[in-house]
């Protein structure tokens, strides 16, 4: 069994375009939209491609009309964005985003997989980078084997007391330092990180032509050509 695993698409459809894996599952983390500039085109391929997909703290705003918690930094971008891709969207579509769950359970070969966007123990929010001493304390805490995770966009993978703590890292927005689109694929009891160029000044020409401030389309650029958020440190 070949499972692919991304998380934090955030409306790139270029960047899920590039995933051209093949796989027998494909495994969804959360934040389908919000920052990029297709959330229905994603939204649209993502519910023919993937069989699991869980809620992120992006998908469950705009799904409710919420606010989804950023960093001061990430706010205004984040706000102008929720409200285009509340423009866009079909009722279909927020009633498809409102109705992910937030956590999924799943088994291969006897392994048992826990898919979050966030912390199992608050799906949607808490920012827990690859060396919080949190990940220890849900791994401890839960029956798995593999506890899969998103949100942060940063990949990584961690052993805590027998069990492996994943993040693909974001397909759609990377922050790890290169402008590729990140994901992990688990094959024959292996995790391994991926990662693969995408058409990203395709995604900022989209972006340049929607109706935003100036600065929340530069701050959006710089985010995609640099691989990275324009100041660190903050919740995307």
């Amino acid at each position: 069994m070949r499972v692919l695993i991304i998380s934090d698409v955030h409306a790139n459809l270029e960047a899920l375009k590039a995933l051209s894996e093949n796989g027998d599952q494909l495994w969804v983390l959360g934040d389908l939209v919000n920052y990029g500039p297709d959330p229905a085109a994603v939204i649209e391929l993502v519910r023919r491609m993937a069989t699991v997909v869980v809620r992120g703290n992006h998908d469950h705003a705009v799904g409710f009309d919420e606010d989804p918690r950023c960093s001061p930094r990430f706010r205004r971008m984040a706000e102008e964005t929720r409200r285009y891709t509340l423009s866009v969207l079909s009722q279909a579509d927020r009633r498809f985003l409102r109705e992910l769950p937030v956590t999924a359970t799943c088994q291969i070969g006897g392994v048992r997989f826990h898919l979050s966007h966030a912390l199992p123990s608050d799906p949607l929010y808490p920012y827990c980078g690859p060396d919080s001493e949190r990940w220890v304390q849900e791994a401890e805490r839960l029956e798995t084997d593999v506890l899969l995770t998103g949100h942060t966009h940063l990949p990584f993978v961690r052993e805590i007391s027998g069990r492996l703590v994943v993040n693909p890292g974001s397909l759609g927005q990377a922050k790890h330092g290169r402008p590729e689109a990140c994901y992990a694929v688990w094959e024959d009891g292996r995790i391994e990180l991926h990662s693969v160029p995408y058409q990203v000044e395709d995604s900022v020409e989209k972006i340049r032509a929607l109706p935003l401030s100036a600065e929340v389309r530069e701050d959006l650029i710089a985010v995609l050509r640099g691989g990275r958020a324009p100041m660190s440190g903050f919740i995307p």
